[in-house]
């Protein structure tokens, strides 16, 4: 019988062994043979799935897509509630571990290639949609709202909502901040300072009611 092949599973595999490439090499040293080496597959196998550096980002980025939803049923399942699940849901944005700094890096090279290639806008929409999504959702545990029910659905309220974006733009600034100079903000502070946003955005949606 022909060998039955998992590709999502070789997809996870392959996608963790680009995250672990970039964090250490950064994205120039992630060539596909580089991949390769790190997935321990041979050059043809890899091919497979992409060819080039481009191919390598978009289907990298492809797979954070695709677990996304998981990762997030699995936060919004994890009993916790108010300040305690904005946290949570807010840390998988941050590279807080060598996977997490992988997808950081990966994104941030992805908006650059982005910028000049006008087919990976859908992929690049996609995602920011998804990071507004999360601040919304923790802006609705802070406030003790409903989350909103569709990716695309503002909050009901018109100060929360605001309080969403710039808390997206807070979020976006610790994450490229904490991939990019490593030294200065290590994992702990980059809690640390999600933290004390988060203390005083409660506080401030709690108080407006």
């Amino acid at each position: 019988m022909p060998k039955i092949v998992d590709h999502d599973s070789r997809r996870e595999e392959l996608a963790r062994a680009v995250w672990a490439v970039v964090a250490r090499a950064g994205v120039e040293g992630a060539t596909v043979r580089a991949v390769a080496a790190e997935a321990g597959w041979s050059m043809g196998a890899l091919r497979y799935y992409f060819a080039t550096q481009d191919g390598l980002l978009r289907f990298a980025l492809e797979v954070m897509l695709r677990r996304a939803p998981e990762r997030l049923r699995t936060q919004l399942g994890s009993g916790r509630t108010g300040l305690e699940q904005a946290q949570g849901l807010l840390e998988e944005l941050l590279p807080l571990d060598q996977e997490r700094l992988g997808e950081v890096l990966v994104w941030l090279a992805f908006l650059g290639r982005a910028r000049v290639d006008p087919s990976l806008d859908d992929l690049r929409q996609t995602a920011w949609q998804g990071e507004r999504y999360v601040c919304r959702l923790a802006v609705a545990e802070l406030a003790r709202r409903p989350w909103p029910a569709e990716l695309a659905a503002p909050l009901p309220a018109e100060h929360l909502e605001a309080e969403a974006a710039q808390l997206h733009t807070f979020v976006d600034g610790l994450a490229l901040q904490g991939a990019t100079f490593r030294a200065q903000l290590p994992p702990e502070q980059l809690r640390d300072l999600l933290r004390r946003r988060l203390e005083a955005l409660e506080s401030a949606v709690r108080e407006d009611g």
